[in-house]
């Protein structure tokens, strides 16, 4: 299949232009989008542009160019590369993109500078290509896109999902406002009458103030389990029998790739599992859901687990705790800010009776179980992507053999 496909070098098949906007042009509800050199999209409320483009980062400090694809009207910051076919029958705008998003470690390598890495002109005009025809790029075009527009929707619809179960924690854990409605004589709202009576109608004085009468005000630590993680390079691997080491680098990412790694005979507890709760205590502080695959826990993370209690029930109670506890750390960081035991025992939680928590799971559990999966169904689908990314745009594998692979998922 690649004896098929032509060599050629990046000057020959597109045109680059830049931006001519600072990078703080963005604007609050622009309706525009902005690109700059970040991997996120900004808004802005002029255009400059109105084509079909690959939207390539020029500069960035860690090497790593963001790569994009936009069809419509945008603006661009002025060291922002804005990729355009030159003949449109000749080359496919996504196949492009593909092509550029694959190169992305290649270019860190070929960039120049010191503190800030840049491509410049001369590095991207002479990057080399082996094009297919028109009609086979667009098969692959349409196979990886497909991909994408997969992995977007199931994502789209986690933070659906998240914003349901996140909404429903708050009003019924947080605002009470189903306690409000039986106390001034009405129905809860979005529950049945068997859920409702589990609410009690009435608030008593606690140590943060009212809260619905019976409930108990107790401390984070008391409600779930957080198991600090291990200094991991104690613990080096075997060929044939490790982990993936799991750090904060890999929890912002949600997969384990380029992970180091550590052996497997660790304790169980210490190995992370899809679906496991997990809250890096220092750094940037954040609280997931972890979908990335099995690995091995590593310090400045805990795995958060109850006996007692729901998945649902202390994973929005940590979330609901992160804001004060990133601020606790920014109060106190030198290189890096962190919170300590204690803040997980000053911080507060109400807590109905075990007995009703159970039975008001059934309308919170099923949506973060539907949320696992759809995470899980993404992160799979990113994995077939990007292994099938470089095989394709290389010419290395067959098209009905990619597409079967894509029609089994």
């Amino acid at each position: 299949m690649s004896s098929e496909w032509k060599p050629y070098s990046l000057a020959d098949l597109v045109n680059f232009k830049t931006g001519k906007l600072d990078s703080n042009a963005s604007e609050n509800g622009g309706i525009y989008p902005f690109f700059t050199c970040s991997p996120i999209t900004f808004g802005i409320n002029s255009f400059a542009f109105d084509t079909e483009a690959v939207i390539l980062a020029g500069n960035n400090a860690n090497g790593v160019f963001s790569t994009k694809y936009y069809s419509g009207k945008f603006n661009a910051y002025q060291r922002t590369y804005v990729i355009e076919p030159l003949r449109k029958e000749h080359v496919n705008c996504r196949f492009m993109y593909f092509f550029i998003s694959h190169k992305v470690a290649h270019l860190k390598e070929l960039s120049v500078g010191t503190t800030t890495k840049f491509l410049t002109m001369t590095i991207l005009n002479a990057i080399q290509i082996k094009l297919p025809s028109k009609p086979v790029q667009d098969r692959i075009a349409e196979l990886l896109s497909s991909l994408d527009d997969r992995i977007a929707l199931l994502r789209e619809t986690n933070t659906t999902l998240e914003a349901i179960a996140q909404a429903l924690f708050k009003s019924w854990f947080v605002d009470f406002d189903p306690v409000r409605a039986k106390q001034e004589g009405r129905e809860p709202e979005g529950m049945d009458a068997d859920t409702a009576a589990l609410f009690p109608d009435s608030f008593e004085e606690s140590e943060l103030g009212l809260v619905p009468k019976g409930w108990k005000v107790k401390s984070l630590d008391s409600i779930a389990e957080y198991l600090n993680g291990l200094a991991l390079q104690k613990f080096p691997p075997d060929e044939d029998n490790w982990l993936p080491v799991i750090k904060i680098a890999q929890l912002r990412k949600g997969d384990t790739n380029g992970a180091d790694r550590a052996n497997r005979l660790l304790k169980s507890e210490y190995i992370i599992q899809n679906g496991d709760v997990l809250f890096s205590w220092s750094g940037s502080l954040e609280v997931v859901v972890w979908c990335g695959g099995e690995g091995a826990l590593n310090q400045h993370l805990f795995k958060v687990t109850s006996k007692d209690y729901p998945k649902w029930f202390y994973y929005f109670w940590t979330k609901h705790h992160l804001a004060s506890f990133q601020q606790t750390a920014a109060s106190k960081a030198t290189t890096m800010g962190h919170i300590q035991r204690r803040h997980l025992t000053e911080a507060k939680v109400i807590a109905p009776p075990i007995e009703s928590i159970q039975a008001i799971s059934g309308y919170i559990s099923p949506l973060l179980d539907r949320w696992i999966t759809n995470a899980l169904k993404a992160q799979t689908l990113a994995t077939l992507r990007d292994t099938l990314l470089p095989r394709l745009i290389s010419g290395q594998l067959r098209l009905p053999d990619a597409e079967a692979l894509v029609g089994d998922v």
